[in-house]
């Protein structure tokens, strides 16, 4: 792959996947790109340890996107991008995750290159992967699951999409962005025939500090979501995988004090 990180050249973007969190999760080229950086676009959850990479001089600007209120449209983001590359700046566009895992790194991409610009993409680590790492949550096994599908839970239009197929036995299903949706997300699963008590883990601020790993059934995941007061960043994972991680079983837990209550009331 020819390489873009040539200290010489000037007016060109480098799309970098800053990881799941914890910075010595970066790859070593994603740092060898932070260094040669004037300008930093970059998502508001981004460590500022990665950051901090840059060069002191380097122009930082946070382009931080929360539900339903984003600092820039993509198209102002995808045109300030490409005002800085015409400047003649090395520009890093710093993503979460992975640029190309709902990350709307593709349609940067083809933004800058509309411009006639020069772009590189170096992949990260995605927050399904840091995330399920830590957790020790395998997402394929060979007695467990042969299939992963990665889909997205706040989007527009979720419950008329087809997610048929995605989650039950021998599949693992990762759903990002789905804290705000996990009952929808739970009742349109078991709509489309997933078993109640399929298990689901819930992996919040992977890799992060205050990170926690809660598991459940799928009957209970929009109640455990709220009773636990899981806040993003989290993803969410559906299948039999889950058994096999460190993930807290929050059910038998609630379950466990519920009847303590019982038994008090009843005293």
């Amino acid at each position: 792959m020819a390489s873009l990180l040539d200290p010489e050249a000037r007016g060109r973007v480098i799309l970098v996947g800053a990881g799941p969190g914890d910075p010595g999760l970066l790859t070593v080229r994603a740092v060898e790109a932070l260094r040669q950086a004037d300008v930093v676009v970059h998502d508001g959850l981004i460590d500022p340890r990665v950051l901090d990479l840059a060069p002191p001089g380097a122009q930082r600007i946070s382009v931080a996107k929360r539900r339903a209120r984003h600092t820039l449209p993509q198209e102002a983001i995808n045109a300030l991008i490409v005002a800085h590359v015409i400047a003649g700046s090395v520009v890093v566009r710093l993503k979460g995750g992975d640029p190309f895992i709902f990350g709307r790194g593709g349609e940067e991409v083809e933004a800058v290159r509309a411009a006639g610009l020069a772009v590189e993409v170096i992949p990260g680590v995605s927050a399904a992967l840091g995330c399920a790492a830590e957790a020790m949550l395998p997402l394929t096994h060979r007695d467990h699951s042969s299939a992963v599908s990665f889909v997205a839970g706040q989007c527009k239009g979720l419950a008329e999409q087809d997610w048929a197929g995605l989650a039950g036995q021998g599949r693992t299903l990762v759903i990002y962005m789905g804290v705000a949706t996990a009952e929808a997300i739970a009742d349109k699963l078991m709509a489309d025939g997933v078993a109640p008590d399929m298990p689901v883990a819930v992996l919040e601020k992977g890799t992060l500090p205050g990170h926690r790993a809660l598991r459940t059934l799928l009957a209970d995941l929009g109640a455990m979501v709220t009773r636990e007061k899981v806040a993003s960043p989290a993803i969410i994972v559906v299948g039999e995988v889950v058994e096999l991680s460190d993930a807290q079983d929050r059910l038998a837990g609630y379950a466990r004090m519920a009847d303590g209550m019982a038994v008090g009331n009843i005293a």
